[in-house]
């Protein structure tokens, strides 16, 4: 565990606001592990906030829909900030933002049954909003031969800069408790904790306020370290459960989720709304007004500049994401997606720019690796193009937390370079007809 600086003061404080309206949205196809959305629309189509442009493909992939009220003017690739460049479904606004899903129709879960809630959640296309975006139908339907008995809800937010989801609990603590619910009642499990680190007092105090009537439900404070938050930390610290190489959580009898995620599922069954908006952390030295906003998913990150009262001066890089595990974009076309938790415009003083050097075999990258891997053997691998060498060394289970990057005195690149080892074993595979 490492301890970077939390640089969470420009926005932990700032309620949730709304962001404008934009003049137009670019919707990805493909905004969630797995499959990619297959368009259902057309070219002049008029749609609303919560109409499906994309229906999935598979049992991991997830559905698609518009997040305003306008016109069909583009399906074709743009910008994205995970696989560089997606399929999109580009929405001019007409201007009016117009509704469609329901008024509040489920009034409890108790009259609702399972296979309906599973349905609606799949519906709409609510996948994990901490990062990863796996499609939250899959998470609630874990294998028979499976026995879940917990649900962990994460709360920690580890990642220097972004207070979204601490934001959300102080903001949404009853829907967040009632997704709870829900996810609790499809899993079948009775014991639901939700760890949120020390460094959010107020979140802290009002989750454990709405779990008050909910004796199954306990808000555990956990250590601000990082990272806090990754799965099979947030299980060994709440549970004292360890997770072994190459398994998952549910190999454990756990599942979780993230706070956005539970309010994702609330608004899906209690009111049939699409996941097509999302919290975002605006922040860094370079924006002149730092925030936390509502966001329409595909916003441009262009839209978001202006809505922050743009930029004081040029970003040396721009993250989407947090500065550990985040992606630096290029493009102010890239859309904001399900999973885009944060946009930060760093400036040189918040980042170090210090040229990488080579491996001085000094360990710390191995000391501080949270899953216990050897970076810096797995390194000497890639380095040389020994794919299948650094697969042995348990590539392929690296968090991509970048701790290792962050405690190396030569600056190396090391979690990029694991990244980009993870995607050549799986074109690998690909080519030899393999699974995804």
């Amino acid at each position: 565990m490492i301890h970077p600086q939390e640089l969470k003061t420009l926005t932990n404080n700032k309620p949730i606001r709304e962001a404008k309206l934009p003049k137009k949205v670019i919707i990805p196809l493909s905004q969630h592990t797995g499959k990619p959305a297959s368009p259902i629309i057309e070219i002049g189509d008029f749609v609303y906030p919560g109409t499906t442009v994309g229906v999935q493909t598979g049992f991991i992939s997830s559905a698609v829909h518009s997040s305003i009220s306008g016109k069909v003017v583009a399906i074709e690739e743009y910008p994205h900030p995970v696989v560089r460049r997606s399929l999109c479904v580009v929405i001019e606004s007409d201007g009016r933002d117009l509704q469609w899903f329901d008024k509040k129709i489920t009034t409890g879960i108790e009259s609702v049954s399972s296979d309906i809630m599973r349905q609606l959640i799949t519906d709409c296309g609510v996948v994990g909003m901490g990062g990863a975006a796996f499609p939250t139908h899959v998470k609630l339907a874990p294998p028979k031969t499976k026995t879940i008995d917990t649900l962990i809800i994460n709360g920690a937010e580890c990642e220097p800069y972004l207070t979204c989801d601490d934001r959300l609990m102080v903001e949404c603590s009853s829907e967040i408790l009632e997704g709870a619910k829900i996810a609790m009642k499809l899993l079948g499990v009775k014991n639901c904790f939700i760890g949120i680190e020390s460094n959010k007092p107020n979140a802290i105090k009002l989750m454990s306020k709405a779990t008050q009537e909910a004796p199954d439900i306990k808000v555990v404070k956990v250590k601000t370290q990082y990272p806090q938050g990754a799965e099979k930390q947030l299980i060994k610290t709440i549970l004292n459960r360890t997770v072994p190489q190459g398994k998952l959580p549910f190999d454990v009898g756990v599942i979780m989720h993230n706070v956005a995620t539970l309010i994702a599922i609330y608004e899906a069954v209690f009111f049939r709304k699409a996941l097509y908006e999302r919290v975002v952390t605006v922040s860094g030295g370079c924006i002149n007004t730092p925030a936390n906003l509502l966001v329409k998913i595909g916003t441009p990150i262009s839209d978001l500049i202006e809505e922050c009262g743009g930029l004081r001066k040029d970003p040396v890089k721009i993250i989407m994401g947090g500065p550990m595990m985040g992606i630096a974009i290029y493009d102010m076309d890239t859309p904001v997606i399900k999973g885009t938790s944060g946009i930060l415009f760093l400036d040189e003083k918040e980042l170090d720019l210090t040229a990488s050097g080579t491996c001085i075999r000094c360990g710390k990258c191995i000391e501080t690796c949270p899953i216990n891997l050897a970076p810096t053997t797995i390194y000497s691998f890639v380095e040389n193009e020994k794919f299948e060498e650094a697969e042995e060394c348990n590539v392929l289970d690296c968090i991509e937390c970048g701790a290792c990057s962050w405690a190396c005195p030569s600056k190396l690149d090391l979690v990029g370079m694991f990244k980009f080892t993870k995607m050549m074993l799986n074109l690998t595979k690909l080519n030899k007809g393999g699974p995804k």
